[in-house]
């Protein structure tokens, strides 16, 4: 079975106004709503992620893990 979805307001009234699918209609069919979620308005988002994850790979000389990694990757 085929499934449609498509984005719609449910009326003050309580009704959904469905596209019109030539297929659909005359049968019984199953539907399920699903609130759409609100996007929240994060404008930290770059601070945020730097709070979170700021110093995971902490080490004390990063510059020169570095150096020897590409030292032992290009030898």
């Amino acid at each position: 079975m085929r499934a449609i979805k498509f984005e719609t307001r449910i009326s003050p009234t309580g009704s959904i106004q469905l596209p019109l699918e030539t297929n659909l209609i005359g049968r019984e069919v199953e539907v399920t709503i699903l609130p759409k979620e609100e996007e929240s308005l994060n404008l930290n988002k770059a601070s945020e992620f730097i709070k979170k994850w700021g110093g995971f790979l902490k080490s004390e000389d990063a510059d020169q893990a570095k150096f020897e990694y590409l030292s032992k990757k290009y030898k």
